[in-house]
């Protein structure tokens, strides 16, 4: 039995009539190679209840909520739990093409989870054109962030097509505690928590100018730097004074969403890195810079200073991270030099500003979210994290444009339920405050899958950003030639 952080709470906190925090990912599978060549929901159903215990979150285990929201939910396992209550599938017209796809699966990703039961769904979608299958899949961002969610899929993937062999089940069911205990802990927590509170006000003060949004503030800085100096912290590059211009898709977003899947070559990607330095990342980050200067530009609305992307990062580190109780992940804030038409002078000023970003973060080791996430008492968390979000369009906040997430992947083929798995596009989340459009990259067996969600009123048809990056690919590789 474990309970959520603070950070996992927030997640919880967050969500509202438009913004639900689950993360998803959109697998396309051959399966050829299945019994009876067709993916079927008896088939995952059995190979999740054989391999539910081996996840990084149990995919079992369900909220347990504290009476009086006096303290943070706890974690236990569902006695009723049926794999086959979350797993369902839809057939499209054959042969159904990827802009269909994309539309189902836009659809699904509007619809909230269920608390009262595990949080995660799958959906399987049979009918696409060439035989194969698509599996939707998506897990609430307080069960899990990136790193457990590949150790899930590590768990439910084999190398081959023939199922491994597995260790016995010896888990005991977890369950949370009584009514009486639940109440004693939050009650005392409750009254501890100014201490707390403040000793997190203390750690987060060196670092406030990497919280988006105040970076721009005048002072901010200096306080920062003077925090660093009064604690003896060690002194990290000053975060840069830059302020998220407005976009098409910084408005208050709707409850729909767009969806759009692509792919990249890795070895391509790995080519511009050695030709003209950085790393992937880089990379990406200077291709997702180009392609939306086209999209913006192409509708008169590119600013004329750099966005600010947000980009996730792990702070699981080493061997067993993934067994680390909670979300272990932070933000990184970074300049994209949409606003330089040169497209060396941009590549060299995105490889800039993500170094910078880079060595503040590894300075600062990016605990501020943990931080800033426990001031408030778990009674007042939920309602003034609901109000902050509510109130941020309505004053005009804008911390960022948009988030950029990379995840590295695996470099060979992996199966599910015998099924090869051809690609895997990760969809996560927008909100008010994050912007209406997320762009997520995960490497896998030679390739750059993309998944890009984004709110449908502010973005009808994010399939033309994915074009503006095979757009921007081919522009770098001329780069390298030049």
């Amino acid at each position: 039995m474990t309970q959520l952080t603070t950070v996992d709470a927030t997640f919880l906190h967050a969500e509202n009539a438009t913004t639900h925090a689950h993360i998803a990912g959109l697998g396309i599978v051959d399966p050829g190679t299945c019994p009876g060549g067709r993916l079927t929901v008896p088939h995952v159903a059995e190979l999740i209840r054989a391999r539910a215990h081996l996840a990084a979150r149990p995919l079992r285990q369900r909220l347990a909520q504290v009476p009086l929201g006096l303290d943070n939910p706890y974690w236990e396992d569902d006695p009723d739990f049926e794999p086959e209550r979350h797993i369902s599938e839809f057939g499209l017209p054959e042969p159904g093409s990827d802009r269909q796809l994309a539309n189902l699966v836009a659809m699904l990703h509007e619809q909230p989870l269920d608390r009262s039961r595990p949080l995660w769904e799958m959906v399987l979608i049979q009918g696409l054109a060439g035989g194969r299958t698509a599996v939707y899949v998506k897990v609430h961002h307080a069960a899990i962030d990136g790193v457990m969610a590949a150790e899930t899929l590590a768990a439910l993937l084999d190398l081959t097509p023939e199922p491994r062999e597995l260790p016995a089940d010896e888990s005991v069911p977890a369950r949370a505690p009584g009514t009486a205990s639940m109440l004693g802990t939050g009650l005392l927590r409750t009254a501890l928590h100014p201490v707390r509170s403040a000793v997190s006000a203390v750690r987060a003060a060196p670092y406030l100018d990497e919280v988006p949004g105040l970076a721009a503030i005048p002072g901010v800085g200096l306080m920062s730097s003077w925090m660093q100096g009064l604690l003896g912290r060690p002194e990290v590059p000053r975060a840069p004074r830059v302020s998220a211009p407005p976009t098409p898709f910084n408005h208050p977003i709707g409850r729909r969403r767009a969806v759009a899947c692509g792919e990249l070559p890795l070895a391509d990607i790995k080519e511009i890195r050695r030709a003209l330095g950085g790393s992937v990342n880089d990379v990406v980050m200077a291709l997702c810079a180009t392609a939306l200067r086209q999209w913006l530009d192409k509708r008169g609305e590119l600013p004329e200073r750099p966005l600010v992307a947000a980009v996730p990062v792990s702070l699981r580190r080493g061997a067993g991270a993934a067994a680390e109780s909670g979300n272990q992940v932070s933000i990184m804030m970074a300049p994209l030099a949409t606003h330089i038409p040169d497209p060396a002078d941009r590549y060299g000023a995105v490889q800039r500003d993500m170094d910078v970003a880079k060595r503040r973060f590894t300075g600062s080791s990016g605990g501020w979210v943990r931080e800033m996430s426990g001031l408030l008492p778990a009674p007042f968390a939920a309602a003034v994290t609901r109000l902050a979000l509510q109130a941020a369009p309505v004053v005009s906040l804008r911390p960022v444009n948009l988030v950029i997430s990379n995840v590295p992947g695996p470099q060979f083929p992996l199966y599910l339920c015998g099924a090869k798995v051809l690609g895997y596009y990760p969809i996560s989340v927008i909100t008010d405050v994050s912007g209406g459009l997320n762009i997520t990259v995960f490497s896998y067996d030679g390739k750059v899958d993309v998944g890009i969600v984004a709110c449908r009123e502010l973005i009808p048809d994010p399939s033309e950003i994915i074009d503006h990056l095979v757009d921007a690919l081919d522009e770098l590789r001329s780069l390298c030639r030049a």
